[in-house]
Order: structure tokens, then C-alpha cells, then sequence
């Protein structure tokens, strides 16, 4: 199957108000349109974030693309929300409304994965919490609406973007309808969105009526019915979740209130959907065999998931329509998917086209000032500090771990920048940002090494449906040579003005080790002391259900890693993530996790408890208890999940199990297990009797120096204190 092409970014004419030239930045303002001359916007979009005219803040990617496309953009930053009037501070757009939530989604924003309030924000001035609404878009959405009745309202980002369909909803408990219907929006783009906003923006121009653009990839809308034309397959074509007595139909619209109890069968027979306001039926065909799946054309077809009505008193037909949606990622061979929500169905193309690199290059050159707003004054912005300085080179990730939702957003296909691209920047953050000490805190992206790795066969990547390209383990067909990435980190050293290039995002290990010449440069001349890496477990059936690699591939980076650091003459450390209370995690993969991370000498201190994501494929195990990788059928194993605050509190205790706090849980937890022998006083025990820590804190109070470490005994005084502020592995 060839790939599908997209039309140049730079294809559309100029819209007529470019004559007004490039803003410094953005206007926040009325004041500020009236010196650039402005009577209007033409878009203005809606932000949870403060406003940063950086590349790293999607406000600032849209508004400056579309700005390079002739149109004036204004930006509301953080709008009081309690009223429309912050709504109509710019006026009246002509074009429309886009809105956000920013660049994290606005409940794991402001909640833990405990759902304790967070009291901070890094994306607002002073870091202060509270100052974007709970579910934003669809707030800001609402409010838009309010403020102009009459104008479109796009809305997108991360927070949309993961709820384009029916989605559970982890701090209601509950399974939500789309934030399309919610929001009162017109139009929802979802992933990496400049394709999309560019069309749409050019076609309303030229007057196309927003109910009429229901075609573009990368959006999802509101349609009455499925198009004339469409071959409409139903989700079991893809897979079907079995039967215990007589199924309902998964698509049937069955109002809140009707006395259907869930028994009514489901025919063999096809379908005939007839809408009132349809041309003509849509034949619907339930499972006709596979080959003849192959004979239909994939830009006439689309799947019907369950309805909205259906998966949310069905946790089985939520996870078997989290498994389509997955599997019709591929933006080259995926089809529609449309949902029934009441009598409205939720359409939602195919994902975008994946930028090329000279548009990657187009995007990321564009003039921005790379500061926050001068509104804002000399206020700290949390997020803006940690990212000032780092420079971003890819998009995608084909990783596929189940409770990271990148790549349901950004997608599998790696979108690289060019190195004159990135050197570009690297020189525009030495010559504009204010203080800079020459010091690049990061090349990187979702993973700092999948730069440029894509699919050998660009035929082959078309046709694929696979859920990652690294499990469980390395397809033969990824092309796995780090040599663009390590050329890239030899060009940036070079760049004048700069002394240190640091690594920082995230690096996939599995993949490292396939080019021992990549883990040279990166520990010799880019690693300050630490590394992050996620192993985010030990044992193989967590490891599964997260798809992620085994313990082996760890190992083999971590003699590399320390290899060639003795090379270099570097003491350096790797810094460990893990993730308790993971789907499918019981409590005795816990504890073997803690038994390795004692055995291995590390004490970690930042941990992390699992936060069922919208959209991920770990929150429809959460949700469902059941596991999507594999087919399901109401027959399926259920997996134990880990979801009231006692289980998650004692998987998080076993990460910490040198804690004193933790040693009162730990030892009621190992005993109900049956495995005392883990409580003692020797080193070989993972915590400590009650007797021993009895003496343990009266020595502290005396001002003792005995101190429990991952080895039973004294802590290494010899390493930095950072690397004793985060309990790091002793070396």
C-alpha cells in the first residue's frame, strides 16, 4: 500500500491581511491591535495556558502559522471563565474561535493521580494554581459561545484531542460523551494540527460554512448521518467481543429512560440504517469475512464503534472500541470511525498526514519572539524556565506504551526537522533568550533517540496496523541507525557561544543498544551526571500489559552506559522510573519490584502512581478489567487492577520500601501475603521489624547517624547531594 501525500503547507495564496506584516508578538489587546492597525482578528484563539511565544506552546504554533498565512490572530490567555465577558476583550472574531485547554490537559493539571489538588500550575505566571477551569475546553467552548452566538468554535489540543469519542473519564468515574458534543464546538482537531487549521482556516475565508467542512483529516465533527457513498463496516469486522446469551446491538440508540434491559438480540443478518434525514440507507455489515475487508475502498469506508450509550454501561464494548480506535491510527490506512451519541453521530476522519521535514523546518523557523508576553512582567513561569533553553527535533512516538497517550496524539510516524533547522534554533536561543549561559538543556522530543527512525519500507509503514514498533521486540523492518541524532549532537557542540548540550528527554534504551556507538557519544558528551530512563518495572506480566521491554534490554544499557562513562572518566548515574498500580499489576509483582530495587541498591524518591489518561489503552484496562492487547470476548480473564486508595497506596509504598513511613503498610501487606520472611533486621530483609524500627527512630532522636539505606547500612556520604536528594543508585 503506497502512503498517502499531503498538499504543501505552503500551497495556499496569502490571505489579504498579510499587508499588516509580522507582530512582535501576538495582541492580548485591544491596545495592542490598534498599533499594529488592526480594526479585527481574524482568529482568536483561546489558551488555559499563559501565552509564551515559543515554539514548545501550541498557541503559539497555531497563532504563528496562521499568521504566515495572512491571517491576524489575537490571544485570550487564562480568561476569567466565571462570565462571557473575558470572551470579548479582542472583539468579535471574523473567522473564529480556537480554543484549548493548553499544553496539559486541565484535570491532570489540577489533580494528582490520587485526585488530590494540585496548589501549582507551571504553566501561570508566579506558578500559581487555579487559574484555568476544570475540563477547559469545553468551559471556554461554552463561554465563546456565549460571548459571540454566531461565531464557529474549533476547539483542540491535548485535552480534546484525547476525547474525541466516548471516553472514560477517571475523576467522575464515569464514561463521558464526546468533548465535541459537551463543548457546543463546531469542530474538533485532533494530534499535531497544523494540516487541519491551515485548510480550514483558507476555506472559511473564502466562505465555505463550517457545517460543511466535515471532510478534513485530523478533525472530528458532528454529522446526522454516515455520507452517501460510505461503506459503513461495524467494529466486530476489526473485533468482536464474543457473546455470553443474546447481544444488543452495540449501535442501537437506546434512550436514558427506555426499559431495555440489555437482552435483546442481535440478528446475522445486514443492517439496514435508515436516518430520517439520509438520502438513503446505509447498508451496514456486521462480519463478512476478512477477505472481503480487502476489496472495499478505504476512503469510502468507515467502522461504527458501539454507541455512546452502549460503552457506557458495557466496560467490555468500551475496551473493544479502545482497541479499534487503535488499531485505525496508521493516518495511510486508517478509516473513519463514527459513533453514535443519541440521535447524533460523532465522525471522526482519519488522522493527518505527517509533516515532512521542510514543513517541520517551516513550523519551527517561525519569527517567534521565544519569551513569555511582556505582559507579564519579570513573573516566573514554571514551564517556560524549563523549556527556554531546549530545543525540540521530533514528533511521534511508535513506543506504543499503553498508559502514555503521545501517541494517540502526536501519532507513530517519527516528523524530524532538518540539523540546519535545528542548529537554526540553537543559535536564535543563544542570541534571544535573556541570560543564557550556554548551556542547551535538552535536544529531544517525546524520546530523545527516535530522531529520524522510521520504517525501512515506506510501503510497509503504510499497510501496518501494529500497536508499537518495539514490542515486543524490534520490528526487522524499524530502521534502528542512530548516526543522524549522533551527527546532530556532534553539529550542536560546534555551534559558538555554546558549551554543554544536554540530554534530557526521555531515551528508549531498547532502541539505544542496537547502536553501542550512540550510547558513546551520548554518555561521553551529553549526560551531566544523570539519565533518565523508564524501565517503569521489573516483572514480565506488568511489563506485557504496559508494552514494555524486558529487564534484559535494561541491562544490556546499563553495562554500556556504565562502560563507557569509566571510558570517559565520569561517575554518572542512571535515574529510574517505575510506575505502581499499573493495570494488571498485582501486589506481588510489587514486591518482587521493591526485592529488585534493594537487590540493585537503588533507593527511589520520585515515583509515580498510575493515572488513567484519557484514551490510553492502560485506562481501558482500569476501566474494564479486561486486556485490550488481546482479543476480547466477554470470556476474558479478568486482570486485577489496582484502583481503590488502600491498593494504590501500599503499590506505591513497595517503590518506596526504604521509607520508614512506608514500613507499618509494607509489613501488614507482606504478612497477608505470606511472606514475613521479608521482615527482619539483616541487610537481605526488604523492611524492617517493628522492633528494629523501634530502636531505628529512638537513635534518631538522639541524634544518631544510623540510617536505613537500600543496603541496611550506612548511605555513601561520597556522592553529590543531589544524587542523595533523589536516592539514586550508589556507585
Amino acid at each position: 500500500m503506497p502512503q498517502i501525500q499531503a498538499s504543501d503547507l505552503q500551497q495556499y495564496p496569502r490571505y489579504w491581511a498579510e499587508c499588516y506584516g509580522i507582530a512582535s508578538f501576538l495582541p492580548m489587546s485591544r491596545k495592542e491591535m490598534d498599533v499594529l492597525g488592526w480594526d479585527s482578528c481574524d482568529v482568536i484563539l483561546v489558551t488555559g495556558d499563559a501565552y509564551i511565544d515559543h515554539p514548545s506552546f501550541g498557541m503559539a504554533v497555531m497563532g504563528r502559522l496562521l499568521e504566515s498565512q495572512g491571517f491576524r490572530v489575537g490571544i485570550i490567555s487564562q480568561p476569567d471563565w466565571r462570565s462571557a465577558d473575558a470572551f470579548k476583550a479582542l472583539g468579535k472574531p471574523n473567522l473564529y474561535f480556537g480554543v484549548t485547554a493548553g499544553n496539559m490537559d486541565s484535570l491532570i493539571n489540577r489533580y494528582t493521580a490520587d485526585l488530590r489538588i494540585r496548589h501549582d500550575d507551571a504553566y501561570t505566571p508566579g506558578g500559581e494554581g487555579g487559574k484555568r477551569p476544570n475540563r477547559a475546553v469545553t468551559v471556554y467552548s461554552q463561554r465563546c459561545k456565549e460571548a459571540w452566538k454566531d461565531v464557529p468554535v474549533v476547539i483542540g489540543g491535548i485535552e480534546a484531542s484525547l476525547r474525541r469519542i466516548a471516553q472514560y473519564d477517571y475523576w467522575s468515574d464515569e464514561v463521558r460523551r464526546s468533548v465535541l458534543i459537551d463543548s457546543t464546538a463546531d469542530v474538533l482537531l485532533f494530534g499535531n494540527a497544523e494540516r487541519a487549521i491551515v485548510d480550514l482556516t483558507h476555506r472559511l475565508a473564502n466562505g465555505e460554512p463550517i457545517k460543511t467542512i466535515n471532510d478534513l483529516r485530523g478533525t472530528t465533527v458532528i454529522r446526522p448521518h454516515v455520507p452517501e457513498g460510505f461503506t459503513e463496516l461495524d467494529s466486530s469486522r476489526i473485533d468482536w467481543p464474543g457473546s455470553l446469551d443474546a447481544m444488543p446491538s452495540p449501535y442501537e440508540y437506546v434512550p436514558e429512560n427506555s426499559c431495555d434491559n440489555g437482552n435483546s438480540p442481535v440478528t446475522s443478518q445486514d443492517v439496514d440504517v435508515v436516518d430520517d434525514n439520509a438520502p438513503q440507507p446505509i447498508r451496514v455489515v456486521p462480519m463478512p469475512l476478512r477477505r472481503q475487508e480487502a476489496t472495499l475502498d478505504i476512503s469510502r469506508t468507515c467502522i461504527r464503534l458501539p454507541s455512546f450509550e452502549k460503552v457506557s454501561k458495557d466496560p467490555v464494548l468500551y475496551a473493544h472500541a479502545s482497541r479499534v480506535l487503535h488499531q485505525e491510527a496508521n493516518p495511510h490506512n486508517a478509516r473513519p470511525l463514527v459513533q453514535k451519541h443519541g440521535k447524533r453521530e460523532i465522525w471522526v476522519n482519519a488522522p493527518p498526514i505527517p509533516l515532512t521535514t521542510p514543513e517541520m523546518d517551516l513550523v519551527f523557523g517561525l519569527p517567534y519572539a521565544r519569551i513569555p508576553h511582556p505582559s507579564y512582567g519579570k513573573q516566573k513561569i514554571p514551564a517556560y524556565d524549563m523549556i527556554k533553553t531546549s530545543v525540540n527535533i521530533m514528533r511521534g512516538c511508535f513506543g506504543g506504551c499503553t498508559f502514555c497517550s503521545i501517541t494517540e496524539h502526536e501519532g507513530r510516524v517519527i516528523q524530524s526537522r532538518s540539523h540546519e533547522s535545528i542548529l537554526q534554533e540553537i543559535e536564535d536561543i543563544r542570541d534571544k533568550v535573556p541570560g543564557f549561559t550556554g548551556t542547551i538543556s535538552d535536544l529531544g522530543g517525546p524520546t530523545s533517540n527516535m530522531y529520524t527512525l522510521n520504517c525501512k519500507d515506506p510501503d510497509i509503514q503504510a499497510s501496518c496496523r501494529k500497536l508499537s514498533c518495539v514490542y515486543p521486540g524490534i520490528c526487522k523492518n524499524l530502521n534502528t541507525d542512530h548516526s543522524p541524532t549522533t551527527q546532530l549532537y556532534r553539529k550542536a557542540r560546534k555551534v559558538k557561544g555554546i558549551h554543554t548540550v544536554a540530554i534530557a528527554s526521555g531515551l528508549r534504551y531498547d532502541l539505544a543498544v542496537e547502536d553501542p556507538e550512540y550510547v558513546r557519544e551520548l554518555v561521553t558528551h551529553h549526560v551531566g551526571g544523570y539519565l533518565k530512563i523508564a524501565p517503569e518495572h521489573s516483572e514480565p506480566g506488568t511489563l506485557d500489559k504496559m508494552m514494555k521491554p524486558g529487564m534484559g534490554s535494561y541491562e544490556r544499557f546499563e553495562k554500556m552506559f556504565n562502560k563507557f562513562s569509566q571510558e570517559a572518566g565520569k561517575k554518572q548515574y542512571l535515574i529510574p522510573y517505575f510506575i505502581a498500580a499499573h493495570p494488571g499489576c498485582e501486589d506481588e509483582d510489587m514486591m518482587n519490584l521493591a526485592i529488585w530495587l534493594k537487590k540493585h541498591e537503588f533507593e527511589v524518591d520520585q515515583v509515580q502512581t498510575f493515572y488513567p489518561s484519557p484514551m490510553s489503552l492502560a485506562t481501558a484496562m482500569y476501566h474494564s478489567d479486561r486486556n485490550p492487547l488481546k482479543h476480547l470476548t466477554y470470556k476474558s480473564k479478568k486482570i486485577f487492577t489496582p484502583k481503590d486508595s488502600t491498593q494504590r497506596k501500599v503499590q506505591k509504598a513497595f517503590l518506596r520500601y526504604h521509607d520508614p513511613e512506608n514500613w507499618p503498610d509494607l509489613r501488614k501487606a507482606l504478612r497477608a501475603m505470606g511472606r514475613s520472611e521479608l521482615i527482619g533486621d539483616s541487610p537481605q530483609h526488604l523492611v524492617p521489624s517493628e522492633e528494629r524500627e523501634l530502636r531505628l527512630r529512638a537513635n534518631s532522636r538522639r541524634g544518631g547517624t544510623e540510617k536505613r539505606t537500600a543496603r541496611g547500612d550506612k548511605r555513601n556520604h561520597a556522592l553529590p547531594a543531589r544524587s542523595k536528594a533523589r536516592g539514586r543508585k550508589r556507585r
